[in-house]
């Protein structure tokens, strides 16, 4: 298993090329990611009998992702998301091979992957967004890593035994340091490099990636628990799908967009 585990990051490892690329690279990555991600997600839902509008979610994905480049200027970004909703609803009045339930998995499915994925580059064009986009990566990681090796070494009390009975309340609090400490530490180089954001903004950002990445991980698990998989695919040696690997990343990347667009207001 630790073999294939150092099997899957070998295979990861050149993604980071991507990041430092950036661009019309990044942005083609993360369609890929979020192509992949939804299949996964529609795969799990069959196991529930849930028949998911996929190709027009395929679909759908690619058109946003060509555009996503316009969002930051404009209001395309809520129309896009606005008019999915709207055809998927009208779907099931259409044709009685779908219901509703299929059209609530079909939105959630596009939501939560492909956008969440999308704030990835929606961070890379924000001004100083390649250093910014590395916040995403290094709250997740950092957190993953160090609840994980507080957990094995000082795990006692069960943080949540019905959704993932490994996960320790002190693994929660390493995990939350770690990302505090890793966000931290990277906005006092930032400050340095003299980008002009204050380092308390980097703290906060590290505290709550350091919450949310671990919901990331306990809705990922909740959803495999509730269609009784173990992971979401085998594509990715000793860490299962793209879900299983990117579910801390994916709610890391929403709560980074948010609040550099928010409260620093870049």
């Amino acid at each position: 298993m630790k073999n294939k585990r150092y099997l899957g990051a070998l295979i990861l490892a050149p993604l980071l090329i991507f990041l430092f690329i950036g661009g019309n690279l990044l942005k083609f990555l993360l369609l890929a990611l979020s192509l992949m991600g939804m299949y996964e997600f529609f795969n799990a839902s069959k196991q529930k009998n849930i028949n998911a509008l996929s190709v027009f979610a395929y679909a759908f994905c690619i058109l946003y992702y060509l555009f996503l480049n316009k969002f930051e200027s404009s209001n395309i970004f809520l129309i896009s998301i606005s008019i999915f909703t709207f055809i998927c609803l009208c779907i099931p009045v259409l044709s009685e091979k779908h219901n509703f339930i299929d059209v609530g998995i079909t939105i959630l499915a596009f939501i939560y992957v492909a956008v969440f994925f999308s704030f990835i580059s929606l961070i890379e064009q924000k001004p100083h967004g390649n250093y910014l986009i590395w916040l995403v990566f290094l709250s997740s990681w950092l957190c993953d890593t160090t609840a994980y090796y507080v957990g094995k070494n000082f795990g006692k009390r069960k943080l949540n035994p019905r959704v993932s009975p490994n996960k320790s309340i002190e693994g929660s609090l390493g995990g939350l340091l770690g990302s505090t400490l890793a966000c931290g530490v990277y906005g006092f180089f930032l400050h340095n490099l003299g980008i002009n954001i204050e380092i308390y903004h980097f703290i906060f950002i590290g505290l709550l990636c350091g919450v949310f990445c671990q919901f990331g991980d306990l809705v990922a698990s909740s959803i495999k628990r509730l269609v009784g998989l173990k992971d979401y695919s085998n594509l990715i040696p000793g860490h299962g799908g793209i879900l299983d690997r990117f579910d801390s990343i994916l709610f890391a990347s929403v709560i980074v967009y948010s609040y550099i667009s928010i409260i620093i207001a870049i």
